[in-house]
């Protein structure tokens, strides 16, 4: 074939570091328009960027030459700059992250599972939730490790 073509599509987790509700309501507009500015940048497409006071659900199509772990590192290091420079608050995400692949017949679901944070964390907490991907996707994991 003469040119590469992908259709690869990323749910990305993660969280504040400790898990701190640090993400206020006045905040979470501005900061998800940013992350998928970042995205846009990579020359990526941020579907829906979507959270709650302690983390953020990206679903984002990316190229075929990136790599989840980079598409993170850019993502979390600019932001979490980002945030400490116009809150001007102490801030950081998280050491780790969840990638999860996500097939075209299932964007809709994933992004409307997305959309509804606020009220899918009234009835969950995010371990549970995380724990639960882990154990869906079947990713081994050991839960001491999980959390930094």
């Amino acid at each position: 074939m003469a040119h590469t073509a992908g259709n690869l599509v990323v749910h990305l987790i993660f969280s504040t570091k400790g898990r701190r509700p640090l993400l206020t309501a006045e905040m979470r507009n501005d900061l998800f328009a940013y992350l998928g500015g970042i995205i846009r940048e990579m020359k990526g497409s941020a579907l829906i960027v979507n959270g709650t006071a302690d983390h953020v659900h990206m679903l984002i199509r990316i190229r075929p030459v990136q790599a989840p772990a980079e598409i993170a590192r850019v993502v979390k290091a600019n932001s979490s700059r980002w945030v400490r420079d116009k809150w001007n608050m102490n801030f950081a995400w998280q050491t780790g992250y969840g990638a999860f692949s996500v097939s075209e017949s299932n964007v809709t679901a994933v992004s409307r599972y997305i959309a509804t944070q606020e009220e899918h964390h009234e009835k969950r907490t995010l371990q549970e939730e995380y724990v639960a991907f882990l154990k869906k996707n079947r990713i081994p994991y050991d839960e001491r490790y999980i959390w930094d």
